[in-house]
């Protein structure tokens, strides 16, 4: 294992403050003690490192930009940026812990919820005292939540909650879950459900190639009865759960580039030490250009987010803007995890470099939270107006 250089070949730390670089070498010197010495493992054996949730919320890596009072560090956008970037050099499953957490939990119950709700769940999931998880994609809908089929009806003291969500990040070890459901209107609303509520399961997806350290699973729903204090009384309609993925894809842009330049800096450090026809294969032109079309595209991508931060800081990032650059940044990240694992030939493949992990994390980055499509067609209705959806 190579020690980690990030490249900054357009100085774009200058653009930073002194408390973002602050933020940043503490989540690094964390991620190097306490995620690289046992990530490769933990992907091998399929294996989330749950201990290292406290340590994350000792961090503050669990809403940053949630205010002091509930438990946050009332820290800026690019703050959690940085935050995000660090976590995902470490591995994209410890990067999507601390995302749901904050984005897909945390912000809606901040920004959603009653003042009991941010009292009761932010400060222990702020410390990593208690784990969340966001329910909105089911079996049969994914990209369309709009036809979700997840629902509750008022049963007077209570509401009765039936359906299922899958693919959900923590679910398995979650102790609260935030679920977006259709009332008898069919309006979208937001929950609040816990763990041990009657009915309610979450078991554990099973056979995954991607993603190994991180824990997914299911959301099951069987005539579970939520108080209806756990209602959030702020939000109606799907632009609730699609600001929290707003939230969430913001983070996806910075962290896919931690990836990314991790390994930018293992195929440099590597093409410079292996020889072949007796010199470095880093003096070869092809090896060349894939590291020069590496670092260009980091470059474009650490300028990109950073503007979306200011933008995000300024409360001016749109959906679109969000959008794309999630899906440039991903996009980009996963073409240098494939271009690295070239330049190191078979050794590519194997857990003496992260190459092969983040590659195979990469393949769902770029699906969740919105596909790859999704993501162009967002763009594209902004240019042109239109929707292209159905």
């Amino acid at each position: 294992m190579y020690k980690y250089t990030p490249p900054d070949y357009y100085l774009v730390d200058e653009l930073l403050t002194d408390e973002h670089k602050i933020i940043r070498s503490s989540i690094r010197d964390w991620v190097d003690r306490s995620v690289t010495p046992i990530i490769e493992g933990a992907a091998q054996n399929n294996e989330f490192p749950l201990y290292l949730f406290k340590e994350l919320g000792k961090l503050g890596a669990f809403g940053p930009f949630i205010p002091e009072e509930y438990g946050g560090a009332g820290l800026d956008y690019i703050s959690y940026g940085v935050i995000m970037t660090e976590l995902e050099r470490g591995d994209s499953g410890i990067r999507s812990a601390a995302s749901v957490q904050t984005s897909l939990v945390m912000y809606p119950i901040f920004r959603f919820g009653s003042e009991e709700q941010r009292r009761k769940y932010l400060p222990k999931l702020a410390t990593g005292e208690m784990v969340g998880c966001f329910g909105l994609t089911e079996p049969n809908h994914g990209s369309d939540p709009g036809s979700m089929e997840t629902k509750f009806s008022d049963e007077g003291d209570h509401f009765l909650l039936n359906g299922a969500k899958m693919w959900i990040t923590n679910s398995p070890i979650a102790d609260v879950a935030v679920i977006w459901a259709k009332d008898e209107e069919g309006k979208v609303r937001g929950l609040i459900v816990e763990k041990g509520m009657e009915g309610f399961s979450a078991p554990e997806t099973k056979g995954k190639w991607s993603l190994r350290a991180s824990i997914t699973g299911e959301l099951v729903f069987d005539n579970v009865k939520v108080p209806k204090e756990n209602l959030f009384p702020n939000v109606i309609g799907l632009k609730g759960p699609l600001s929290c993925l707003n939230s969430a894809r913001y983070g996806i842009a910075w962290g896919a580039i931690g990836a990314a330049m991790d390994c930018y800096n293992t195929a440099l450090n590597y093409s410079l030490e292996r020889k072949q026809f007796n010199k470095p294969i880093a003096s070869f032109q092809l090896q060349q250009k894939k590291l020069a079309e590496m670092v260009t595209e980091i470059t474009k991508a650490q300028l990109l987010a950073w503007r979306m931060g200011v933008l995000r800081n300024e409360e001016k990032a749109t959906p679109g803007i969000i959008s794309m650059a999630k899906r440039n940044n991903v996009e980009m990240a996963l073409k240098i995890a494939r271009d690295s694992r070239q330049i190191l030939g078979a050794m590519g493949i194997t857990d003496d470099f992260p190459i092969m992990r983040h590659m195979m994390n990469l393949e769902s980055v770029i699906t969740y939270e919105g596909t790859h499509d999704i993501h162009l067609l967002i763009t594209g209705m902004d240019i042109t107006g239109i929707p292209a959806f159905s």
